[in-house]
């Protein structure tokens, strides 16, 4: 349904009220802002839970020859509900941005797509290298934090990591002020 003014119609009230994407109004849009902002808390708050939280404990207790294994072992977890809080966040914010003409939603979903794509490049293609490069080097009885093959790919995780909290928080505060 296609409202005369422009935007999708998405449904109507109990009293036959119609209302538009762009509307306060409407059980489903109400449900997509909660399930967006909801997914958007999640990925956010893993990035910065793990990063200022679980990460420095784990390796402040264990020393970096064990935290390595430990959070070799996250990891994949890790970068699975991030993808997938990501992913819903920009799937949700592509639907109350429709009909919006871009404005602060096309920033948002600018923001989300390029912190998806970091953290589905860390978890896809970094991390699998870093684990791999950690298990040759331990295995020929070195160090993985000495050897330069492995400081490039922990380097390129944080770096990732550091783009997808910072592409997170933008997407926050731009969501501020598309959700007013």
């Amino acid at each position: 349904m296609v409202a005369p003014d422009g935007p999708t119609l998405l449904g109507a009230d109990a009293k036959g009220v119609e209302w538009r994407a762009d509307s306060d109004r409407g059980p489903t849009v109400a449900i997509v802002r909660f399930v967006y902002l909801l997914a958007l808390a999640v990925w956010v708050g893993e990035i910065v839970f793990f990063s200022f939280v679980v990460a420095p404990a784990i390796f402040g207790v264990l020393g970096a020859a064990r935290a390595g294994s430990v959070v070799a072992a996250i990891f994949p977890r890790y970068y699975a509900i991030g993808v997938t809080a990501a992913a819903v966040a920009l799937g949700c914010a592509g639907l109350l941005g429709r009909g919006s003409g871009g404005g602060w939603w096309g920033g948002v979903i600018a923001c989300l797509f390029v912190g998806l794509v970091a953290t589905a490049w860390a978890g896809a293609v970094v991390h699998p290298r870093a684990q791999r490069l950690r298990v040759a080097i331990e295995a020929a009885g070195g160090i993985p934090g000495e050897d330069a093959a492995f400081q490039r790919a922990h380097r390129a995780a944080v770096t990732l990591n550091a783009a997808a909290l910072l592409a997170g928080v933008a997407a926050l505060g731009a969501s501020a002020a598309a959700l007013r």
